[in-house]
């Protein structure tokens, strides 16, 4: 049984991981108040808390306010439970299916701060191919997949990740201005497709969808990339479909539905009725 002291430390424990889980899945910058409100606990109790994990580099300030987001840390925790853990394997089983079917390269994405991070790649067996490792880092406004999580944000968020601009030029495709970006992403909101048209590399050509969880709130993107020589953007879009099954698969191993709570599991290890019984 346990002591008060060690359920005291339980209950700490767990208010922290309520306001940390409260900002995470925000996807704004959250207040005090917003925090207070939306774990329903003692505002000093919010405060301290928010200062704990601030100081623990769980979460930041940002530079002009008072709110809070996620912090570099939180970020380091959470690609490193992604790229260790069981389910990686089973995203990287439906990668390679999809490479199979389509034939050039895929890749799974996440949004780490003001950058587009690849969980995961599997490269085409197609010996022209721009070979990036899992881990790679690229610039969010002029990728497909960074066009997928800008077209997330309000106007503010992305020029709070990008700056007033002019953003920086990688090729002379490469959208440089802030305006002519924001109508690149209200394209990607009405298909629903992020596009890349050698914007940050010359001769290439990628397209992204989005993964999103139950609640429909974007957390990562799947993407198909290839030479400008063998796919166009047109060409590209043939493919939408396939990225669209595969990135259904993909959500429902890294957020699946909830299991409901008259389903229990039977000794097949298959959900089954509350109560249900099962004959031989």
């Amino acid at each position: 049984m346990a002591t008060k002291e060690e359920a005291k430390s339980e209950s700490t424990a767990l208010r922290a991981f309520s306001v940390l889980e409260c900002v995470v899945k925000a996807g704004v910058p959250v207040s005090l108040d917003d925090a207070t409100h939306a774990c329903n606990l003692p505002k000093p109790t919010v405060y301290r808390i928010l200062t704990m994990l601030h100081e623990a580099e769980l979460l930041q300030r940002e530079p002009l306010s008072k709110r809070y987001i996620v912090g570099p840390r939180m970020s380091q925790l959470a690609i490193d439970v992604m790229q260790h853990s069981t389910v990686r394997l089973q995203c990287h089983a439906v990668l390679q299916e999809l490479v199979d079917e389509i034939g050039e390269t895929c890749n799974l994405t996440m949004l780490d701060g003001n950058e587009v991070f690849y969980t995961d790649r599997v490269e085409t067996p197609l010996p022209l191919r721009l070979h990036l490792e899992p881990g790679t880092r690229v610039p969010l406004h002029c990728t497909a997949s960074g066009k997928i999580f800008l077209s997330q944000m309000s106007e503010k968020q992305m020029h709070r990740l990008l700056g007033k601009g002019p953003l920086t030029r990688y090729t002379d495709k490469t959208i440089t201005d802030p305006a002519k970006l924001m109508e690149e992403l209200e394209r990607t909101r009405q298909t629903g497709v992020g596009t890349h048209d050698s914007e940050l590399f010359d001769a290439s050509v990628a397209i992204a969808v989005p993964i999103a969880d139950q609640n429909g709130r974007v957390y990562a993107a799947l993407a198909v990339h290839a030479p400008s020589a063998r796919m166009t953007i047109q060409s590209a879009m043939k493919h939408v479909s396939a990225l669209q099954r595969a990135a259904e698969a993909i959500a429902s191993i890294l957020t699946p539905a909830p299991r409901r709570k008259e389903e229990t599991i039977n000794p097949h290890g298959e959900p089954s009725a509350k109560g249900s019984r099962r004959t031989v």
